[in-house]
Order: structure tokens, then sequence, then C-alpha cells
């Protein structure tokens, strides 16, 4: 079955018959997929939470933390960082998008499907699983050794302070996370320039949509339902920033042109927002 709001995004987009989407992405991991996370340091997890919420987290790890068990299923040893507004979604089975990514090598995967939390793993019962091309990653190289920064402090507000606005400022990349409805929970990247992402005032972020593959996971998630979730890493301090609001697609091509090299905006309005100290513990 088609997803209907990537078909609807592909329409407005200009690619009134092309088949392409979520629904034609096999549900295997390959051997080579399976090589890829082993090695992955950092994973990025999308879910609902129960009260409909939306949010991005992130899970890391040394090389070997996240393994497919086989074709079908993919494990974490992790779970969310307590604090963390995805901490106990998964006592249950969920849906859940996640991206697995390698800034070094400017690579990426991502897998959809259901997801619980069985003893210390996250176990994911795989439904889609495809590889994404290299652009917008920014590279980056894990530091082993810098120093685990402390661990534990979380801080929620309902806007965003000072300095979170100068973090989203100067950010090259985030994650974004959607869920619809009967079409399952995406995970996925952005990245551009620092300052790609604009904010105005205490709640309200734009950023571009730039020319991907046309596939439109995300936006499709966003046409049938507006909550989503972002989450922004401090490479160097090891802090994650998590905003859970709602986003809309600007159409409108003369908004778009004053944005180098966007197609159409994406403009998101902050409901929550969760800052999290050590939450990753490597340093890129």
């Amino acid at each position: 079955m088609d997803h209907r709001g990537e078909r609807a995004v592909q329409r407005r987009a200009g690619f009134p018959d092309r088949r392409w989407g979520s629904a034609h992405v096999g549900a295997d991991v390959p051997r080579v997929a399976a090589e890829f996370l082993r090695r992955q340091r950092l994973v990025v997890i999308g879910a609902a939470h129960p009260d409909g919420s939306v949010w991005a987290s992130p899970l890391t790890g040394r090389p070997g933390f996240v393994t497919a068990l086989d074709e079908r299923t993919v494990a974490a040893q992790r779970s969310p960082t307590p604090g963390d507004p995805l901490a106990e979604v998964f006592e249950t089975e969920h849906d859940v998008g996640m991206l697995a990514i390698e800034p070094a090598r400017r690579r990426r995967m991502r897998i959809n499907g259901r997801a619980r939390q069985i003893a210390d793993r996250l176990v994911v019962l795989t439904e889609q699983v495809y590889a994404n091309c290299p652009k917008y990653i920014q590279a980056r190289d894990v530091d082993d050794e810098a120093p685990d920064g402390p661990t534990g402090t979380v801080a929620e507000s309902v806007e965003l302070s000072p300095d979170q606005r100068a973090w989203i400022a100067a950010a090259d990349t985030f994650f974004v996370a959607t869920h619809a409805p009967g079409m399952g929970a995406d995970a996925s990247h952005r990245g551009g320039h620092p300052g790609f992402v604009s904010v105005t005032g205490n709640g309200r972020l734009t950023w571009p949509d730039y020319l991907g593959n046309s596939m439109y996971m995300t936006l499709g998630n966003l046409e049938l339902e507006p909550r989503a979730g972002l989450l922004f890493l401090d490479w160097e301090r090891g802090r994650s920033l998590q905003l859970t609001g709602r986003a809309s697609v600007d159409w409108d091509p003369e908004r778009a042109a004053t944005v180098p090299g966007a197609l159409r905006l994406v403009d998101f309005d902050v409901d929550r927002v969760v800052q999290i100290d050590g939450a990753v513990p490597p340093r890129w």
C-alpha cells in the first residue's frame, strides 16, 4: 500500500507518476547493512509518545552496541537516557524510526518498524531498511580520548532559552522524527551550513528543504500528522536538545527563493523542550 502522504507531496512537487516511497522499500537487513550497523557509535530513534507528542532521541555506544540479530531484527544494547521523553515508551511494542549515521564516513541508513524494550536491549522488528546518500552530512570524527562529562542533568521548558536559540542557530546538523498513524514512524537527518536553521522568537524554527531522493518520507508523514520531534546534539560537550511541536511545509516559491538551494521551507512551532547534559558520551 502506497503512503498517501508521500504520494500527495510527490504530486505537489511535480512527480505525479513516480511510484517511489516507503511502500517500495524492503524489510530485510542485507549483509552489508548488518556490517555497517556493527561499526556504529550513534543511532537516532523517533517515535510518538502515548500523549501524542513526537520525539527524536539519541542512542550511543561502542561499536557493536547495535547489531542485526537476523534479517528482520535489529537490537541496540541501550535505551533512551533517564529523563528522555522516550525513556519508557518501549515498555510496550511501538512504531519506531531508526537512523544509524557514521559522520566520519558520511554514511547513513534508516530502519523503520516496531520496537520493544526487552531487558537491556531495544529490539526492532524491521519493516523498511534502506541506505541514504551522503548529501548534507557534515564529516566528524569520534574523539575517544575526550573524557565523559557529567550525566543526568535534565532541564525542561515550554520555550527556548537564549543559550538554546544560539545553539540551534549555530548548528549544521539536526535530526527530525515524524509519525503518521497507520504509516509508522521515521527518523531522518538534516544538514547544512551553520545557520541553515533560523530561530524566530522563543519558539519558531525554520529550515530549508533541499533537493533529496524525492521519497518525501518526512514530508509525507507531516502531510498526515504535523506533530514532529527535533534533536540537536552538542557534538563537543555531549548535550542533547530535544524539541517537540508541530511542523508545516510552506510551498511558496517566492519565500523559498530567499534561501539559497531551498525548494521549500518548513516551519516548526515548539511545544516542549528537553535538554539533557551528558546524554551523548562520545565526543565528535
